[in-house]
C-alpha cells in the first residue's frame, strides 16, 4: 500500500483525483476504454471535483460502475447516491460510454444480478473508494463478508454506519436512514487493478489506524486493503492523527 499525506482535505482530493485521471488516461491508451468504480459520500467531494476538472480524458470511452446505494430511497432524495453521482459527476461531463448506476428502487436481488452480470464482463482499471468511520468498504459493515463471490450483495447497515450518514447531514433523523442497501462486495472491489482510497477528516482517524495497524480482519473491513497489490491511500493531517510513526 502506498500512503500519501496531504495537508488538508482539498489537497488530498486534488492529489487523489489527479492520480485517478492519469490511470484512466493510461487505460484508454492501452485498452481503448477505461472501466472505473466510483464511491460517493463526503470523503469523495474533493476527489471528484478534481477528476471532473482534469483535461484530456476522453469520457466517451469511460464505463462507470456505482459502489453502493440505499434500498427504497427515491433518486430525488438528497441522500440518494444516484443523485449524488448525477449532480457531482455525470452532469459535469460529456456523455460517458456507459454508467451502471444502482437502482435502489428496483427489486434488490434482481438489481444485484443485473449489475453483477455486467461488471463481470471486464476488468476494472481503477476503483475510487473511501473508508467508513466503522472501517467499512462500500456498505460492507463489520463483520463484512470476505468470502462471497457475488459482485453485488444486499447488506444491513449497522448503527455506526447509520449514525455517520446522519452526522454528515444526509438525513434529519436516525429513523430516516434506510436499514438496507445494495453494496459492491469486498471481493469485487479487490479485483480492481488499482484502488485509490480517499480518507480525509479526524472522524476517520481511528478507522485509518485500525485499517493500517491491525491484522486483516472482517471486523475492520478496510484492513483488507493491506493485501491489495496496487492501492494508494490518500490521507490528510487529521485522518493520520492516531497513526504511529512506523506507519507513516
Amino acid at each position: 500500500m502506498n500512503i500519501h499525506i496531504a495537508s488538508n482535505a482539498y489537497d488530498l482530493g486534488e492529489a487523489a483525483g489527479a492520480a485517478a485521471a492519469q490511470t484512466i488516461r493510461e487505460a484508454i491508451k492501452v485498452n481503448g476504454d477505461a472501466h472505473i468504480i466510483l464511491a460517493t459520500g463526503a470523503s469523495q467531494f474533493e476527489t471528484l471535483n478534481q477528476l471532473v476538472a482534469e483535461k484530456d480524458i476522453d469520457w466517451s470511452r469511460v464505463i462507470v460502475f456505482h459502489l453502493d446505494e440505499y434500498i427504497g430511497l427515491p433518486v430525488t432524495h438528497p441522500a440518494s447516491f444516484r443523485k449524488y453521482l448525477h449532480d457531482r459527476f455525470l452532469s459535469k461531463l460529456p456523455s460517458l460510454k456507459t454508467a451502471w448506476l444502482i437502482n435502489g428502487e428496483a427489486e434488490a436481488n434482481e438489481e444485484c444480478t443485473r449489475l453483477g452480470s455486467e461488471i463481470g464482463k471486464q476488468a476494472i482499471d481503477v476503483a475510487l473508494i473511501g473508508i467508513g468511520e466503522n472501517g467499512h468498504l462500500a456498505f460492507n459493515d463489520p463483520p463484512a463478508d470476505f468470502e462471497t463471490d457475488a459482485p453485488y450483495i444486499v447488506v444491513t447497515l449497522d448503527e455506526a454506519c447509520k449514525r455517520q450518514q446522519l452526522d454528515e447531514g444526509w438525513f434529519n433523523a436516525m429513523d430516516e436512514v434506510p436499514d438496507l442497501a445494495i453494496s459492491m462486495s469486498v471481493k469485487q472491489i479487490l479485483k480492481s487493478k488499482h484502488i485509490i482510497c480517499s480518507v480525509p477528516d479526524i472522524r476517520k482517524a481511528l478507522a485509518v489506524k485500525n485499517s493500517l495497524e491491525s491484522a486483516v480482519s472482517n471486523f475492520c473491513p478496510a484492513s483488507i486493503l493491506q493485501l491489495h497489490a496496487n492501492c494508494d491511500l490518500f490521507l490528510d493531517q487529521q485522518s493520520v492523527a492516531l497513526l504511529s510513526a512506523g506507519s507513516l
